[in-house]
């Protein structure tokens, strides 16, 4: 008896091999996806500007760093001791205006280059509802915890959602015609939004992707199904994680399994299974790490990553 609901996949055109390079953007589902390549050293960026939830935010970043539109003076702020970027997460935050203004634009022009040279964009997307700053009008990335009353919350169209992925994959086509994409809604439940809300703006989300797709706006793009993973085949409380939102360990590597199965080459899993053995080993512990058996450990595991970064000279193994 089969006691869940397998979302069937069709293996992707578009396979990802490690020479390829992957940019990983979007809200924390994509850092989650982002940190299994890098486990498994595959040549990854993921979230320069931090985690980033709507499509209009994330299209903005993209046509600043096209365009190369630095960030200046006009673009920070200061409060609760910080400066501050309304464009970007709070990780980037900096207690002094220069040095948050050099970091800004020192990550946006490597953005740029990584936007370039990439072969695979993965997009996240996390929700519809954004936050309006009523002075200037701007939809923010982060509120950086200014009080509420300085925004407006609003629940983003379809039809603007649609044109912020449309401007984005536009965007990074225009300096990178080759670039293969990704969509994905993330599985995380926004549920400070309120039930009914997360439903609509997940709906919002779903509605804009698919109607792009089905209409085949996009060459060499795709959509892989995280959200509906995690709703229909688990849909258990067993699958989140302590605040019942977001998804566990167990279900947040089972998606893995279900992108890489589907996404990397098989060419690339022998090589896969090789760096994972490391990575497990790497963080062995000895009892006694003055014995014989340790040091034959050792010398084995110094032999295997050799080899690995024989064949791939850009990996590095902390």
């Amino acid at each position: 008896m089969n006691f869940t609901t397998p979302v069937s996949l069709k293996k992707s055109n578009q396979p990802i091999h490690y020479s390829s390079k992957i940019v990983s953007l979007g809200s924390c589902f994509a850092e989650n996806m982002g940190d299994k390549f890098d486990y498994f050293k595959f040549q990854v960026t993921t979230n320069p500007f931090g985690i980033i939830f709507n499509s209009v935010s994330i299209e903005r970043l993209i046509y600043r760093a096209v365009h190369q539109l630095e960030f200046d003076e006009d673009d920070v702020f200061f409060y609760n001791e910080c400066w501050h970027c309304y464009e970007v997460h709070s990780v980037l935050n900096a207690h002094g205006k220069e040095e948050l203004l050099a970091h800004l634009n020192q990550t946006l022009h490597h953005f740029r280059n990584q936007i370039q040279e990439s072969t695979h964009c993965i997009i996240t997307y996390g929700t519809s509802w954004v936050y309006r700053l009523k002075h200037s009008n701007q939809i923010v990335a982060n509120c950086h915890k200014v009080p509420q009353s300085q925004f407006e919350k609003e629940l983003l169209s379809i039809e603007i959602i649609q044109q912020s992925i449309q401007n984005s994959v536009d965007l990074i086509r225009k300096v990178n015609p080759n670039c293969a994409f990704v969509f994905t809604i993330s599985p995380v439940r926004h549920i400070k939004d309120g039930f009914v809300e997360n439903q609509r703006s997940k709906s919002h989300l779903i509605s804009a992707l698919h109607s792009l797709l089905s209409e085949n706006r996009f060459l060499r793009s795709e959509y892989f199904p995280s959200y509906e993973i995690m709703m229909d085949e688990l849909r258990d409380y067993r699958f989140y994680a302590d605040d019942m939102l977001h998804p566990s360990q167990s279900a947040i590597d089972h998606i893995w399994i279900k992108f890489f199965k589907n996404y990397v080459s098989e060419v690339e899993f022998g090589q896969m299974n090789q760096i994972g053995e490391i990575q497990r080993a790497l963080k062995h512990r000895p009892f006694s790490p003055n014995s014989e058996n340790h040091q034959k450990f050792v010398s084995n595991l110094n032999q295997k990553i050799q080899r690995i970064q024989e064949q791939l000279p850009f990996v590095q193994f902390s």
